[in-house]
């Protein structure tokens, strides 16, 4: 009987650890930012009322409104953000995965011992700050740096020309600090793919385009998911990388989080877009995965 018990507190504790830690991490601050974006701005210190006031006689006035998310909904500046975050994010996503693809492709089909290098080598600009990279990145794409340099001297161009401060090089910058969560998960699915059915369609007539179409890329549907959100969802958030490469009219949902926490201390708005950025990435996902579970059930 104590086996059991141990046993079954063993699994309630594996089982309740992953929550425990969604709950102080996640929900929390979650529950907390919901507030204040239900709260009024004040000035005061912290900039923002309570949601209820209880007078002498135990009365309670609440003072919750959804002002602040009306305000959002009608400001035409955040819903450019908005949209701004959720296209750069996009593309970004696309040029990973059409170049993340073909890494992952690669390191899965190599040699065994060339394999761990490989894949060391996908990780290794982790081993450095990543406001060291993205820094870098700013002094290579600067007017006088290495690669207007470059153009020059191969004859492309006459005279520098603006790259830092471009659309282009806020694309440059998120697609090479998160390529390595799109390769990882992709070459964890590509790996696992049986080379026999490959064989066996090559055996059938199918041509090798045909055969990567039919297999290769429905197998590996799983790696290209979850490669693709681990790189959407930090980008539509990104602050560093649009703030140094970008320039100041990269107004990315980040810049503007960041401006009315810091710069304007309008906590109840800035509150407010972030509740509504969270909402707005973590409902389709939500929705995907019933619609996977559906599926896989089916």
């Amino acid at each position: 009987m104590a086996d059991g018990n141990d046993s079954a507190r063993g699994r309630w504790f594996v089982i309740g650890a992953p929550y425990l830690w969604l709950g102080v991490f996640f929900l929390v601050p979650f529950v907390l930012v919901l507030k204040i974006s239900l709260s009024e701005s004040i000035l005061a210190q912290p900039p923002y009322g309570p949601l209820w006031n209880t007078d002498a006689s135990g009365h309670v006035e609440v003072k919750a409104t959804t002002d602040n998310f009306s305000y959002l909904a009608e400001d035409s500046f955040y819903k450019d953000a908005y949209f701004k975050a959720v296209k750069t994010a996009f593309v970004s996503t696309v040029i990973a995965l059409l170049i993340g693809y073909p890494m992952a492709y690669g390191i899965a089909r190599a040699k065994q011992p060339w394999r761990n290098t490989l894949l060391m080598l996908v990780v290794l600009p982790f081993w450095t700050s990543f406001l060291i990279r993205v820094y870098a990145w700013k002094v290579i794409l600067q007017g006088n740096g290495p690669l207007n340099g470059l153009l020059m001297w191969l004859g492309v161009v006459d005279e520098p020309v603006q790259i830092l401060y471009t659309d282009f090089a806020i694309y440059l910058g998120i697609v090479y600090s998160y390529l390595p969560f799109m390769v990882l998960p992709l070459y964890a699915a590509i790996e696992r793919l049986d080379l026999t059915l490959n064989e066996a369609a090559a055996d059938l007539g199918a041509p090798p385009w045909r055969v990567f179409l039919s297999i290769t890329l429905p197998l590996s549907l799983p790696g290209i998911v979850a490669g693709s959100g681990l790189v959407f969802i930090p980008a539509v958030g990104e602050f560093v990388i649009p703030e140094m490469l970008g320039g100041p009219n990269a107004a990315m949902i980040g810049r503007v989080l960041w401006n009315e926490f810091f710069a304007n201390r309008d906590w109840p708005i800035a509150s407010a877009v972030a509740v509504a950025m969270l909402v707005f990435l973590v409902v389709p996902i939500m929705l995907f995965q019933r619609y996977e579970a559906r599926a896989g059930g089916r």
